[in-house]
């Protein structure tokens, strides 16, 4: 496991549902500050911002955003994750894609689906949790409003970084910024949460309030909103130290999840 991980944290005024002109605005915030990172996460569905207009601009899983992720990760030489929209065998997906540097690539669906907004009528759910890696760090994927549902992100000792990728509004931006706080404290894990910023093309407004927290639930990055990259440096040993010294995950209650 390395010492120090380097993450960043893509916060951008995402182009409503213009995935080719997504694709060119992230890949300039990238070129201009990933230098150095081991692991860079993208926004929630980042190439059309949070629609429901899947037949529309869902695409084939190995079509041009899979592709791009690969070439974005192979030119930076880091791990690159964030969601789009997918059809897949007549369903659609909001998958993130989890996008090593050698282009061995993993999945996530979202799990929790957001029905006041009707994405449970269009999109199929995911059933699977997953752990990836990243230079010896377990990492822990979820999006968006999974953040609401502690069972589904709980540690089972497994995982080191929890991620969320999401399209948060500001209208709930405290409660977003408490529930990390809250999943960090609770599973003594870094907790990052990347959100966009903006107003969208249904007029929901996103305040740009992406965070790095520690594990004790202590803030990692000053975020003075707008387009940024937020940085900060993981490490394993104050990790280590905390789980050690106080190991409260020992005393986790066991249960089975069903689906």
């Amino acid at each position: 496991m390395k010492e120090r991980l380097a993450i960043g944290l893509v916060q951008a005024d995402l182009v409503w549902q213009a995935p080719a002109e997504n694709r060119a605005l992230l890949g300039d915030l990238l070129a201009e500050g990933a230098l150095g990172l081991d692991l860079a996460l993208l926004p929630e569905t980042f190439t059309t911002g949070f629609t429901q207009a899947a037949d529309a601009f869902a695409e084939p899983f190995e079509g041009p955003t899979l592709e791009w992720m690969a070439d974005q990760a192979a030119r930076h030489q880091l791990t690159l994750a964030g969601s789009y929209l997918v059809e897949e065998g007549g369903r659609y997906f909001n998958r993130l894609v989890w996008m090593p540097p050698n282009g061995d690539y993993q999945t996530y669906d979202k799990r929790h689906l957001f029905s006041m907004a009707g994405e449970h009528e269009v999109f199929t759910a995911g059933n699977q949790r997953k752990v990836f890696e990243c230079q010896g760090w377990r990492c822990c994927p979820m999006i968006c409003y999974d953040l609401r549902f502690p069972v589904w992100s709980r540690s089972r000792q497994d995982y080191d970084l929890l991620f969320y990728v999401a399209n948060w509004p500001e209208a709930r931006t405290r409660q977003w910024s408490r529930l990390l706080t809250a999943r960090a404290i609770e599973n003594q894990a870094f907790v990052a949460g990347v959100n966009c910023f903006g107003t969208d093309g249904e007029g929901y407004s996103y305040a740009g309030d992406s965070q790095i927290y520690d594990p004790l639930g202590e803030p990692m990055a000053d975020n003075e909103g707008g387009e940024t990259l937020l940085r900060a440096e993981l490490s394993a040993f104050q990790l280590a130290r905390l789980r050690d010294k106080f190991p409260v995950l020992e005393d986790a209650d066991d249960f089975t999840l069903k689906l």
